[in-house]
């Protein structure tokens, strides 16, 4: 046979969605969430869905996400994505809404309206990044910092006794009525890449669907809040994280 005649398995390389724009990304090396923008453009680009998506982006390390994804954006007022988001939907029902947050925002100053948004069955999405501390401003605890963990609050570890107990926020959601889908994710292998795009596929389809309000929280690393390498700090999210906050679909009311 012949060397041309010679088939070998094709290697796929994906390429960077066309969504995802060429300026520089400001994050952390090692920080999850330029993963995660990396999904929700691919998943915006799959469902065809350039030219009416609408993305809402709060205070903190989040709020660039506008600066790298080629849709519509609003930036909100700390912790109010969900209510903003809410009369983004309400006016467009037929647009892909979707609030991109932080657990300071989500889970602290933005309690409130995450609740009530999802208690009512927006039909929004919402994507939640929990690396349990404040990335942006210095690295304080947050309101998901896990027990005995050191932040620069927290310099001896989280007391319960005086800072209360982590709240798994994703969980509290999953009880409401509204929501229809709940799930909790990471991006630290490929194959949880995989899976945590699926989450965000199914959480847009069920906003466009009109199914209620879906959640993907994805468990992330701050290599540089926790002083850690990306390599350390994924170790460290694997042996740590994942016992107070579980992967997996926490609710699903959508068949398919």
């Amino acid at each position: 046979m012949k060397q041309e005649e010679i088939k070998r398995p094709e290697n796929k390389v994906y390429s960077k969605p066309a969504l995802l724009n060429d300026n520089p990304m400001h994050y952390c090396p090692g920080c999850s969430h330029g993963v995660v923008h990396k999904l929700v453009a691919e998943v915006i680009e799959e469902m065809g869905a350039e030219h009416i998506a609408i993305g809402v982006a709060p205070v903190g390390c989040a709020v660039f996400a506008y600066n790298y994804i080629d849709i519509d954006w609003i930036e909100a007022a700390h912790g109010r994505a969900p209510a903003v988001a809410t009369a983004a939907k309400r006016l467009n029902p037929d647009r892909l809404v979707f609030t991109y947050q932080g657990d300071g925002d989500l889970a602290a100053i933005g309690t409130a309206e995450t609740i009530h948004a999802a208690n009512r069955g927006e039909n929004i999405a919402i994507i939640f990044i929990n690396n349990a501390i404040y990335g942006m401003t210095g690295g304080q605890m947050a309101p998901t910092t896990l027990e005995g963990q050191v932040t620069a609050t927290t310099p001896y570890g989280r007391r319960v006794d005086l800072n209360g107990y982590p709240i798994k926020i994703s969980d509290l959601l999953s009880q409401l009525d509204g929501t229809c889908f709940v799930t909790r994710q990471a991006v630290h292998t490929p194959a949880a890449v995989r899976k945590a795009k699926a989450a965000i596929r199914k959480a847009f389809e069920n906003s466009m669907a009109g199914k209620g309000t879906s959640v993907v929280e994805i468990v992330s690393t701050c290599n540089s809040g926790w002083k850690l390498s990306p390599a350390k700090a994924n170790e460290w999210m694997v042996s740590n994280m994942f016992e107070k906050y579980p992967l997996g679909d926490i609710k699903n009311t959508v068949s398919k």
